[in-house]
């Protein structure tokens, strides 16, 4: 019985914990875009592909 009261005290805890993790994952993926996007890396990003491309089998 204890448990059932805990749980309910506790269940708006555990949404937004999520809505903090899915707050700072979505902040996380939008940094990730804008470095992956920037000039230089995309430059050796190109570079890399352009090499394994070039590889004689």
């Amino acid at each position: 019985m204890r448990w059932v009261r805990r749980r309910g005290r506790d269940a708006g805890m555990v949404t937004s914990e999520y809505a903090m993790g899915l707050i700072a994952a979505v902040g996380f993926a939008g940094l990730l875009y804008k470095v992956l996007t920037s000039g230089q890396v995309r430059a050796a990003l190109q570079g890399v592909v352009e090499k394994a491309l070039d590889v004689q089998f």
